[in-house]
């Protein structure tokens, strides 16, 4: 039987899958709420030991206090409405759910498109980040980097695949020893610290660039108000990923219970992390705001000042598990998110194939790594391996944070429209934010993604995103639509639907 359905955005034709279609992509549910909380702080918690730092030379150290202070607001906002939503909609389909529900199918295509530039370009740019660790502690040169991806990626796809509750044991166990080595460092650098002298030695030369103050003690915001804003991009790293747990719900035990609870308490800890981090690291002698602007590993270039550099080699070994553990996510994510929205037609329906034996979705997460890798994999050998790091680190850092933020304003939009046009739906978990908290997040995402783009690496990254954009709306356009299936995100939207989907047509 099919379902066709004429919507002022276009017509989309749906087929109503056998039972066979959904036994081949089958989920186990396991996850409780521990699991989920260490699958949301473990995919952001690199973002705390590196990426953030950059932000120092557009804002300095006090730029980069506030910057994280309004990026941690928006994500309050944004957590609020996805726990509301997630308890409402317990899909595997998560953002994309969300705005095919609220907006029709070519608003969950496109707000899925975003959530997908992120979750494949991350964990292309957090493996950098871990090879840039290893080649640092072990002396690796830098040329055989494009190897240790690959083994990076072999190594965590098999974790992923082989098992669910291996992953999320993996998760969990990876998740608190990563946050066991941060609150180890704080307790490091507070006897030691010097704030004035080392957080406070940025200052503005003629150039308008970042100087550094051999003696320190200078201004806490040198860039003004300005550099505040245009550090917002960089504080985004602090929480990038915590909106990836809706993706497990139906790998959930009780996810309109445990979905809720788990992304609360992962932005509380992260937060609280996240604080202690940005305040302390700068303020260790020897390093300082001006030295980790540039810096691929600052928590192991601290650990490194205070103990030396054999005890800092040790410890630096043990602070790649906050790296493993968001790379290990975020392969968790990019193959849930692929899964669902090729699961419902939107993306072929062959990738959301689930393994025979461990009802992984293996398909989806083989074929998104590859794409990750292979992106960088060009980048590093058309531009050398010198440029090359440069260009993984900056544009597809850029790339990851421009898909997160048209995603979050299109998840928050989402949140405004089901609470005006669908009051009477179910909602276990309802936010105490409402929508002004709804209002706060688009507020500051917008402003994140101008200053975002002031950036050079933008214009770079921005390219590669439109050409996939382009590329995936011709597909759904001329193919894409005609197959979607009725997958429970797609049941849910049109049995709640809004507008013109209300009365579809029937079609043999």
């Amino acid at each position: 039987r099919i379902l066709q359905m004429a919507a002022s955005d276009g017509s989309v034709t749906y087929k109503k899958a056998d039972a066979q279609y959904f036994e081949q992509r089958h989920l186990s549910r396991y996850a409780g709420i521990w699991s989920l909380w260490a699958l949301g702080v473990g995919a952001v918690i690199s973002g705390l030991f590196s990426g953030w730092n950059l932000g120092f030379a557009t804002g300095g150290w006090g730029g980069m206090l506030v910057a994280a202070i309004i990026i941690a607001a928006m994500y309050i906002g944004l957590t609020f409405s996805i726990a509301e939503m997630s308890s409402a909609l317990p899909h595997t389909g998560a953002a994309y759910s969300f705005a095919r529900t609220a907006m029709g199918p070519w608003g969950g295509f496109v707000t899925g498109l975003c959530e997908n530039v992120e979750y494949v370009i991350t964990p292309a740019v957090i493996v950098t980040f871990i090879t840039a660790y290893v080649n640092a502690i072990l002396g690796i040169d830098a040329a055989w980097s494009p190897l240790l991806w690959i083994v990076f990626y072999a190594i965590f796809l098999g974790l992923n695949i082989f098992g669910l509750e291996l992953s999320f044991k993996v998760t969990l166990v990876v998740t608190i020893i990563s946050l066991a080595i941060l609150a180890f460092f704080c307790a490091s650098a507070v006897p030691s610290m010097d704030f004035g002298r080392w957080a406070l030695n940025i200052g503005v030369g003629p150039d308008g660039a970042a100087i550094e103050l051999p003696e320190g003690h200078g201004s806490y915001f040198p860039f003004g108000f300005t550099g505040v804003l245009a550090t917002l991009p960089f504080a985004v790293w602090l929480f990038l990923g915590i909106e990836q747990l809706p993706l497990a719900a139906e790998e959930s035990v009780d996810p309109t219970r445990d979905m809720p609870r788990g992304i609360l308490a992962g932005i509380a800890t992260l937060i609280v992390a996240a604080m202690f981090v940005v305040v302390l690291n700068p303020a260790i002698p020897g390093i300082g705001s001006f030295f980790l602007q540039t810096s691929g590993e600052p928590v192991l270039a601290g650990f490194r000042a205070i103990y030396g550099a054999g005890g800092g080699a040790i410890l630096g070994l043990v602070a790649l598990t906050g790296l493993i553990a968001s790379f290990h996510a975020m392969v968790y994510a990019q193959g849930r998110q692929v899964y669902s929205l090729s699961r419902a037609g939107y993306f072929p329906t062959a990738l959301s194939l689930t393994h025979g034996t461990h009802k992984t979705p293996h398909v989806a997460m083989i074929a998104s790594s590859v794409v990750g890798l292979a992106v960088m994999l060009v980048i590093w050998f058309a531009l050398g391996a010198e440029k090359g790091a440069a260009a993984i680190g900056n544009v597809l850092l850029n790339m990851a944070v421009f898909g997160a933020m048209f995603s979050y304003v299109m998840q928050a939009i989402s949140f405004i429209i089901m609470r005006v046009r669908l009051p009477a739906i179910k909602r276990p978990f309802v936010s105490a934010l409402g929508i002004p908290g709804a209002v706060m997040t688009i507020g500051i995402a917008l402003v994140t993604l101008y200053y975002q783009v002031q950036d050079p690496n933008f214009t770079k990254g921005v390219m590669w995103v439109a050409l996939w954009f382009a590329i995936a709306i011709l597909y759904f356009a001329l193919i894409g639509r005609h197959k979607l299936v009725l997958s429970p995100e797609e049941e849910f939207a049109l049995e709640h639907a809004i507008g013109p989907e209300a009365e579809p047509a029937m079609a043999e």
